[in-house]
């Protein structure tokens, strides 16, 4: 099992890390929120990772915390949750605001992530229960990579449609961020650009 990397970044594009460790490039998936701690490309980063082996494919996962990996991982245990899901849950929702949903049973909010139905939502809410106690989410992310992009826009509209949005969705979930927002959708990175519209359809 792969636990943990460290190394330079080389290449920030959602949900995808690329870091060289002693001249090899390791491919690696990570969150949104994991994308929102990292340094500069270029910088030597770490992160904690999880390994899937398929049979057509060994796939790491990548977290800035224990508390992300953790979650990641007793939500990759949960009937009908598989990986891609588990990011997408970890994308649009951080562990403390997961923890309190599902002990307030408050399945309608994952709803409005993408790809979580009604019965999925109240699959989690229920079978996460027992996992949650005694996770410790209080303590901050450390920080763990990202270069600027040159098309901030179409970056985040192709990360919102990796984590499970539809085309369309994303490039007016993009659109809609407001410079009020704390955000100008025509200058601002990829990174923020994401968070913003997350934000937005999580309300």
């Amino acid at each position: 099992m792969i636990a943990r990397i460290s190394g330079q970044l080389l290449l920030k594009q959602p949900p995808l890390l690329l870091i060289d460790v002693g001249g090899v490039g390791y491919e690696v998936q990570a969150p949104m929120s994991t994308f929102y701690s990292l340094p500069e490309a270029g910088e030597q980063v770490t992160v904690l990772t999880h390994l899937t082996v398929r049979e057509d494919a060994h796939i790491l996962y990548g977290f800035a915390s224990d508390e992300e990996r953790g979650l990641f991982r007793n939500l990759i245990k949960v009937n009908g949750v598989g990986p891609k899901m588990a990011l997408t849950i970890l994308s649009g929702i951080n562990p403390p605001e997961f923890i309190l949903c599902v002990q307030n049973r408050d399945a309608a909010l994952l709803t409005r992530l993408p790809g979580i139905g009604k019965k999925t939502a109240e699959r989690l809410v229920v079978e996460m229960q027992d996992r949650i106690d005694g996770m410790d989410v209080s303590s901050g992310a450390p920080s763990a990579v990202g270069a600027k992009s040159a098309s901030p826009q179409q970056d985040a509209i192709s990360a919102l449609v990796a984590l499970g949005y539809k085309p369309l969705d994303a490039t007016q979930m993009v659109k809609a961020v407001e410079v009020d927002g704390g955000v100008d959708r025509d200058t601002g990175n990829s990174e923020d650009l994401i968070r913003e519209a997350l934000r937005a359809a999580a309300r």
